[in-house]
């Protein structure tokens, strides 16, 4: 499958199933400071421009005002001309809606590059010349996904990013494959993001959304790691599996703590055994999943073992 076809999948999957990782996106972005509930308000997906329909990936409203997000896997030259376009038919449409005395009004844009290189811009930027003169310069801003971090990721709310993470390790798959303390290092980093997720949803208290972006997660990963079948199950095996799955449903379904720390101790065996797996000694194991159960009791209330 290309891409663009499974990254556009993952992207508008988010925002049709959970729209709330939209604000937090848009806060970081465009420097508001709406509530994480704040209500999001999608509009069609299809606009009629000059040369046919435009499908955009999203055009929503929070507050009194219109977003518009393009996701690009790589960088495209003329990509700010894509965006006028779009821009231009979304402020037509809410203009022929408001009625006349007519005012065209741009949404706020940005387009997010899930790659991205030393040359790529910050902003995409376009001179307009009027028939009189008079012109001005069309902005959009550029946001790249691999320059944050993974504890931006989780400090600034930004999950909406969180299935596209391990895309920065793509120029390295070859040699990580290859290579065993690279592959347990990776490895390493699949299981804390997913522990970091669990954390972070369980003070949401939404364990559907932790499971929808595990599965997202395991969609990306699986087809960047299409060419290397033995490492591409042992990321998808770090970042939960089915076993792990089924008992989040079932400690959703159930709704108890015992089944939230059904969960939590399956995890940390599965972790464990892997890391095992990768010869990594017993001492090193047993800080890692000390750390990381203390950091899920927390998270949920529960008492320490002591």
């Amino acid at each position: 499958m290309a891409d663009n076809t499974v990254f556009d999948s993952v992207f508008k999957t988010m925002l049709h199933k959970a729209p709330k990782l939209i604000v937090p996106f848009i806060n970081e972005v465009f420097g508001r400071n709406y509530p994480d509930d704040a209500p999001v308000v999608q509009f069609s997906s299809e606009h009629a421009g000059l040369r046919g329909s435009i499908i955009d990936d999203s055009v929503f409203r929070v507050g009194e005002k219109i977003y518009h997000i393009e996701c690009q896997s790589t960088p495209d030259a003329n990509m700010v001309v894509r965006m006028i376009e779009y821009d231009f038919s979304i402020a037509l449409e809410q203009a022929l809606a408001g009625g006349p005395p007519f005012r065209l009004e741009f949404p706020a844009s940005c387009v997010l590059f899930l790659r991205h290189t030393h040359s790529t811009p910050d902003v995409l930027h376009m001179e307009v010349r009027l028939p009189d003169g008079d012109s001005f310069e069309y902005k959009v801003k550029v946001v790249k996904a691999q320059a944050y971090s993974k504890d931006d990721l989780f400090d600034r709310k930004l999950l909406l990013l969180l299935p596209y993470y391990f895309m920065r390790y793509e120029r390295e798959l070859s040699k990580i494959a290859r290579d065993d303390e690279r592959t347990w290092a990776l490895l390493a980093e699949c299981s804390d993001l997913r522990l970091r997720l669990e954390a972070a949803m369980l003070r949401a208290d939404d364990t559907v959304l932790y499971e929808e972006l595990v599965e997202l997660i395991i969609r990306v990963s699986d087809h960047i790691l299409e060419a290397h079948k033995a490492l591409q199950g042992k990321v998808r095996g770090a970042m939960g599996g089915e076993v792990l799955e089924l008992v989040h449903e079932r400690a959703a379904r159930e709704g108890r703590a015992e089944g939230r720390a059904e969960g939590h101790d399956e995890m940390l065996r599965i972790v464990a055994e892997q890391l095992a797996e990768l010869g990594v000694s017993e001492d090193v194991i047993e800080m890692a999943t000390a750390a990381a159960r203390d950091r899920l009791d927390e998270t949920s209330g529960a008492p320490k073992n002591e």
